[in-house]
């Protein structure tokens, strides 16, 4: 191939004028650049410059783990040996690595020198976005079910001098104002709630998967329920006449 190159680079200088010996030296760079560069082959050079085209665009990469070493294992890149560190396997800790030998994995590069030979590849910042991801849809789809107005119950997970986080359930929480959680004036949160604590609270707001709470609301229509309930169970004053006027029919006085 270089002796092809050769030729033809050889081919052009004849009869070239002047005007064109410019032409004629990038000509000449370019097919040194073809050949190599005297340290690297063709086909490394083009390696590495994929290599470092995938690493600065982020691309996944689909390959085999070829081998095992010490605290970590080998797979290849464009033919470029890449090392893939445990650490950087999975998400979870790898106790054995010789089984995952001969698996196949999606990779970044994070690592790429070709002077010093080092390439150095990474699955777990993969697995880590695509977990993130997962629980970010499934809290949007639980977020979407919770409706205004509705009760809902949940585990007090933080206090702040605002207010607590209620802790809802598939990594939703959602904020107590502090203004909303007693009938009565609290200074602090902690006069009322205290982590771990279970209370149940009514959805006021829900926007921007924002979820506003309130314990307070509840305990107002309890307490208005139970006023009703009083109220209802108190007979009227004409029953009542009714009543000690049967009562008093069926006494017989003695003239």
């Amino acid at each position: 191939m270089e002796e092809r190159v050769n030729n033809e680079v050889e081919t052009n200088v004849s009869g070239v004028s002047e005007g064109s010996m410019e032409d004629l030296g990038q000509a000449l760079e370019d097919s040194y650049a073809y050949m190599g560069n005297g340290e690297y082959d063709t086909d490394t050079l083009l390696a590495w410059e994929k290599i470092n085209e995938y690493k600065n665009t982020g691309k996944i990469l689909n390959v085999t783990i070829t081998g095992v070493v010490n605290k970590g294992v080998i797979a290849l890149v464009e033919g470029i040996r890449g090392f893939i560190p445990v650490s950087r396997l999975d998400i979870e800790h790898v106790e054995d690595t010789n089984k995952w030998l001969g698996r196949d994995i999606r990779v970044r590069i994070i690592e790429a020198n070709m002077e010093t030979d080092k390439l150095v590849l990474s699955a777990r910042e993969i697995l880590r976005e695509e977990s993130a991801a997962a629980k970010k849809a499934q809290r949007d789809l639980a977020v979407s079910k919770i409706k205004e107005g509705s009760v809902v119950e949940g585990t007090v997970e933080s206090i702040m001098p605002y207010g607590a986080f209620i802790n809802l359930g598939d990594n939703v929480s959602g904020l107590v104002h502090i203004s909303q959680i007693s009938n009565e004036h609290i200074k602090s949160p902690r006069e009322a709630l205290e982590p771990g604590q279970k209370v149940t609270a009514k959805v006021i707001k829900n926007e921007d998967g924002k979820i506003s709470l309130s314990i307070k609301e509840l305990l107002e229509e309890k307490r208005l329920e139970e006023e009703e309930e009083i109220k209802n169970n108190i007979p009227e004053v004409e029953s009542i006449g009714t009543s000690l006027a049967s009562l008093l029919s069926g006494i017989k006085l003695d003239n």
